[in-house]
């Protein structure tokens, strides 16, 4: 009896077994932030608007509607007097960029920030496991990663992937890298780092689509450490609670966002006029798959019962000839969400994201991402970082906070994750020496009051700024 009693558990006890063993390696695929670090270039690389208008000034080929383009898209920008450009741009080289310019740019930004990281973390490059780099605009031979690997000397048996031509929302690709990684490798650190290569992107033509990436675009970067370690756990800043792609490649989506050459054959970064249209799509469908992976049952059900009433309610009031009433309905992201992190692409696209109907966003929600972008202007792929070290500044992310990051880049992507707070934040980083100061009373620049007389001008007697 007993012995049947043994035969009759073992299948239980085995399935218990398995179903324990699945659960804890759960556990080990988890993906943690342990720290981060944006970069701060020093002031001598600050474009005050005196400068900006100096540069305007040299740069021959504009003419007045040029002038009166840009001076209506700088003030409209959202971005401040504080951003910062690459030197060869101060050395008044910005149309003739040699290598040594790219790699300079890119190592005052490797050699600083990522030593901090490691510092602050008292992690040796020697352990790192997984090196993710992203800079869509640059590649060089060797690798950027490779430059990386040989200043810090890490490993020969670190796995490397540099990404290129991927856009703003590269930073969160690669994070989708080290979290696929992590599923299939216990007890690793990985270290993503996100910047772009400005020194020789500058447009010097008259093509109104390309001339808004120098109204935008600033230097910038973060280095990222991430891990997968349970037992640090508790002493990691945020933990991934899942990541959603969306890539709009086989339509216009396309072309929307495109390196190419004007009619002068002036290489420069095209912005076309279908942007805030391919975006609002790119967002929606990127909407409708993550919200069931990030907001409660409860919400779930709330919006399926309405949009059933709305529906049968209109098929009623088409019945009897009368028109449908009622608003569509919408789902409430905040069930979900405490913190929203929006892609610093400019005030335009912060505006209409969080003016959207899917998520109806408040001034206090788009303050993070409206003073990223007045301080340190777009930094392309690690711009989402700026914006959440506001709010780390700001000291609102509280263990159990759950932060939405949105970001958008050209392909076209539209690219999402939720982040939890493991622990109360409070660290200024990035933002030590200013974040006092925001936000201040207006966001306004004054490139309006210097050069507002522009606008004045009539094209047969102007001649010069």
């Amino acid at each position: 009896m007993e012995f049947l009693t043994l035969l009759y558990a073992l299948p239980i006890f085995y399935f218990l077994f398995m179903i324990w063993k699945r659960v804890d390696a759960r556990r080990d695929q988890e993906c943690y932030i342990l720290d981060y670090q944006c970069h701060k270039p020093t002031d001598d690389r600050m474009l005050d608007t005196q400068f900006c208008g100096e540069l305007i000034k040299r740069t021959k080929n504009l003419g007045l509607l040029e002038y009166k383009f840009l001076l209506r898209n700088i003030v409209r920008s959202g971005v401040g007097e504080q951003t910062y450009a690459p030197r060869n741009v101060f050395e008044g080289r910005e149309e003739n960029p040699i290598l040594h310019d790219v790699i300079s740019e890119m190592e005052e930004f490797f050699h600083d920030s990522i030593a901090k990281l490691f510092a602050r973390t008292s992690i040796c490059p020697s352990d790192i496991d997984v090196l993710v780099v992203n800079v869509s605009m640059l590649s060089t031979v060797p690798s950027l990663a490779a430059r990386i690997i040989n200043h810090y000397k890490m490993r020969d048996d670190i796995k490397v992937y540099n990404i290129t031509g991927m856009g703003c929302s590269a930073t969160l690709i690669s994070h989708d890298i080290v979290r696929n990684i992590f599923k299939s490798n216990k007890n690793l650190y990985a270290l993503v780092v996100s910047t772009e290569s400005l020194s020789p992107n500058w447009y010097s033509g008259t093509d109104h689509s390309m001339i808004l990436t120098n109204c935008l675009f600033r230097s910038g970067g973060c280095a990222i450490l991430l891990t997968n370690k349970r037992e640090l756990k508790n002493k990691a800043m945020f933990k991934l609670k899942c990541l959603v792609r969306t890539h709009h490649a086989a339509d216009e989506a396309y072309g929307c966002c495109m390196q190419k050459e004007d009619e002068q054959e002036r290489l420069g970064f095209h912005l076309g006029k279908n942007l805030p249209k391919v975006a609002t799509r790119a967002f929606v469908d990127n909407l409708r798959v993550i919200a069931p992976k990030i907001l409660p049952m409860s919400e779930l059900l709330r919006f399926m019962y309405v949009s059933l009433v709305r529906k049968l309610m209109s098929q009623t009031s088409s019945k009897s000839g009368g028109r449908s009433t009622g608003t569509k309905p919408v789902i409430n992201f905040r069930t979900g969400v405490d913190h929203f992190c929006l892609h610093t692409g400019g005030k335009a696209i912060i505006d209409g994201v969080g003016m959207s109907l899917e998520l109806e966003l408040s001034d206090y929600d788009l303050e993070p991402s409206r003073m990223s972008l007045h301080r340190f202007g777009n930094t392309s792929s690690s711009g989402l970082w700026y914006v959440l070290g506001y709010m780390e500044a700001k000291k609102r992310l509280k263990k159990g906070d759950r932060v939405f990051m949105i970001g958008f880049g050209s392909g076209f992507h539209c690219n999402s994750c939720l982040w939890e707070v493991v622990r109360d934040l409070g660290d200024a980083n990035v933002w030590k020496d200013c974040i006092d100061e925001y936000p201040p009373k207006s966001l306004a620049n004054p490139f309006m009051e210097k050069y507002g007389w522009i606008n004045q001008e009539d094209a047969s007697t102007f001649t010069s700024l």
